[in-house]
């Protein structure tokens, strides 16, 4: 920002020649060369689906102008933001200036009684030192103003004193005591006022004013236009869609409000749905930065360096991807769209057409709104393409019996896109319900329900079953391949007397291809829909199936006995697979009887070893010269022999073990079954 006379002047941009479009608010006072004042109307407002507003003024001036524009103080820094001067004029040099919002303070500050630290009456006398005084405490006193005391008193009680000095000498009075004062100093009493003044009529008004001066060198007259961006209420959209007819009848309705303090008097309006990046930046405010504090540039002290910008500001040049950005923006500012063709008889109270990655709604004829009022504008009234269906959704049925909803299945036929909203539905001349449409492109099918149909009762079970689809045996591995269907059927009674159609909504089983039906009406991410005819009186079961692969691989060689047995028992599995398995758990059991038996002969040979340790033992504490201890000579000479005979036993049943084991494993090794 540039400083001028104290006052802050906005950086604009500004267009020399062709008419922008933007959109606007109330007339603008005009001030030209010849001291009159010259009305600049609104002619054009957008209202976007963000949540501001898009202004446009544009009138005649003659020479210089000047022109007042009022904000309220919260969409100064959004119309700061945006602000746009569009003048053809030779020389045209266009001046923004504002008071800043530092304006009342710093004007507070300036005054000789300063008001801009909400002060007590203790901190006015306190900077009015010396200044002469008359105070009524009861009875008056006069005097100059020494400072303010503070002093405490019985009970820990501290008190405030005016220090006076008064011809009678130096008084101290209670601030408690003191009912009134007034300075002797006219000035002084007039700042004081002036301070309440500025501070009373900045908090009754919320508007701040930005001035613009238009500059021209030719003083002849010229047509202008101002136009900005700010804060306004969002506009909404309702439907109303009749059933009854044998077309369908839909009609939207948009409702925008005025919130602002001046009137739109037949003006262009737009209305623009969409998701643009919009957001506030705190322009108004004054920023200081801090900066560092340097020596003076004495000897023996550094002096601070500057170096050169290593950037290459070439890439900024007209041709730019900034420039193309640019020009981009200004085309999308136009809101010049041709009307879209209509489908059917629709009769299309807006035109719409897209902005960009937008979409623009024009109301075709001129709008008037007076401040602070609302309206609903109509933006397309005719047929659309409908068909009455009964919803039902399977994830409710998990629950027990539910009654399906009423609804009915849209084709956006009418050559528009529709924002979303609320829908009020009508059936037979009378209410029917109300549903809710998201964003709804040209010839897009949608779903709506608005009630549930309570001569309808659904209800739903599931199961889910594994089958084997084939089994491989190769290289001592089985390879299982399975399928996992899940199936649910829908039960449906129609205890009315009219064929309906119903829309069954199954949510998708994750990782699980549908198999039964075929075929569905369509598909979202999370759920099929299929269409049934519903007939009067009846019912029906309706059967949905989804299948998921599923693959078990099975390392034959590390399988117990009871696992081999449950496989080869099992009839699922293949006849001949099945057979193999069979040979496989007599070889199995064949080596399990083998480990079995050499098991035995290793107790046989702990037991023996037992009892050669207590023989052992016995024979320490007899002695081997006592009768005793010849007998337990005798007896350790023959457990000695009988291990020996066990350890050959050992040897050889180890050595069946390992035939019978490897016997088994080359019969598993050898398959090769599909």
């Amino acid at each position: 920002m540039w400083k001028m006379n104290g006052l802050c002047a906005a950086a604009l941009l500004f267009v020399f020649g062709g008419a922008l479009a933007p959109l606007g608010g109330s007339g603008l006072s005009a001030q030209n060369s010849s001291g009159g004042e010259t009305e600049l109307p609104l002619r054009r407002v957008a209202v976007f689906s963000s949540g501001v507003g898009y202004f446009e003024h544009g009138g005649t001036v003659s020479g210089e102008a000047g022109i007042r524009l009022p904000f309220d103080v919260d969409a100064v820094n959004d119309a700061l933001k945006s602000l746009t001067v569009n003048d053809p004029a030779r020389g045209a040099s266009p001046v923004v200036r504002y008071p800043s919002e530092e304006t009342l303070e710093k004007t507070l500050e300036s005054l000789r009684i300063d008001l801009s630290g909400y002060p007590g009456t203790a901190e006015i006398f306190a900077a009015q030192r010396g200044a002469e005084i008359e105070v009524s405490a009861p009875n008056p006193v006069s005097g100059r103003i020494v400072g303010i005391e503070r002093r405490s008193a019985a009970g820990e009680t501290q008190e405030t004193f005016l220090s006076l000095y008064t011809n009678g000498g130096l008084k101290l009075i209670a601030l408690t005591d003191i009912g009134s004062f007034m300075f002797k100093d006219p000035a002084l009493n007039a700042d004081l006022e002036r301070a309440l003044d500025l501070i009373t009529a900045n908090r009754a008004s919320r508007t701040r004013n930005l001035f613009v001066t238009l500059n021209a060198e030719n003083p002849g007259s010229r047509n202008v236009s101002l136009s900005y961006v700010i804060p306004v209420p969002v506009w909404k959209v309702s439907y109303r869609l009749d059933l009854g007819e044998r077309e369908p009848l839909f009609q939207g309705w948009a409702i925008i409000d005025n919130g602002s303090d001046s009137d739109w008097n037949n003006v262009e309006l737009s209305l623009v749905a969409g998701r643009p990046v919009s957001f506030i930046q705190e322009l108004y405010p004054p920023y200081y930065l801090a900066r560092p504090v340097q020596p003076l540039a004495i000897a023996g002290t550094a002096r601070a360096r500057s170096y050169a910008s290593g950037y290459d500001r070439a890439g900024l040049a007209m041709g730019s991807v900034e420039e193309e950005r640019y020009a981009d923006n200004l085309e999308m500012s136009k809101m010049e769209a041709a009307p879209l063709a209509r489908a059917g008889r629709v009769t299309a109270a807006a035109e719409g057409a897209a902005a960009g990655d937008q979409f623009s709604f024009r109301i075709n004829k001129p709008v008037t709104l007076l401040r602070r009022q609302s309206a609903m504008l109509p933006l397309v009234d005719g047929s659309i393409t409908a068909l009455k269906s009964l919803v039902l959704s399977g994830a409710r049925t998990a629950a027990g019996s539910v009654h399906p909803e009423l609804g009915a299945e849209l084709t956006n036929t009418t050559g528009m896109k529709l924002p979303a909203g609320p829908i009020t539905v009508y059936d037979g001349g009378v209410y029917a319900g109300d549903s809710l449409i998201e964003f709804f492109s040209e010839n897009d099918r949608r779903f709506i329900s608005y009630g549930e149909d309570l001569s309808v009762t659904a209800s739903a079970k599931s199961s889910g079953t594994r089958l084997v689809n084939s089994v491989t045996v190769s290289g001592g591995v089985m390879l299982i391949n399975r399928r996992v269907v899940f199936e649910r059927n829908y039960t449906v009674k129609n205890a009315g007397a009219e064929t309906k159609r119903l829309i069954v909504e199954h949510p998708i089983t994750g990782g699980a291809a549908l198999t039964e039906p075929a075929a569905y009406l369509e598909k979202t991410d999370s759920l099929y829909r299929f269409v049934q005819n519903l007939p009067g009186g009846g019912e029906i079961v309706f059967t949905v199936r989804e299948e998921s692969p599923v693959s078990e691989r099975i390392v034959l060689a590390r399988l117990g006995e009871e696992s081999f047995v449950e496989y080869a028992s099992n009839q699922e599995i293949p006849a001949n697979v099945r057979a193999a398995l069979s040979v496989a758990v007599g070889l199995q059991r064949k080596a399990a009887a083998a480990r079995q038996a050499l098991t035995e002969i290793q107790g046989r040979k702990t037991r023996l070893g037992a009892e050669q340790d207590r023989v052992r033992q016995n024979l320490a504490a007899v002695g081997s010269e006592s009768e005793s201890g010849r007998n337990y000579v005798r007896r350790m000479t023959s457990i000695d022999a009988e291990i020996d005979a066990v350890n050959a036993e050992i040897a050889d049943a180890e050595k069946l073990v390992q035939s019978a084991r490897a016997e088994l494993d080359a019969y598993i090794a050898g398959l090769n079954l599909r």
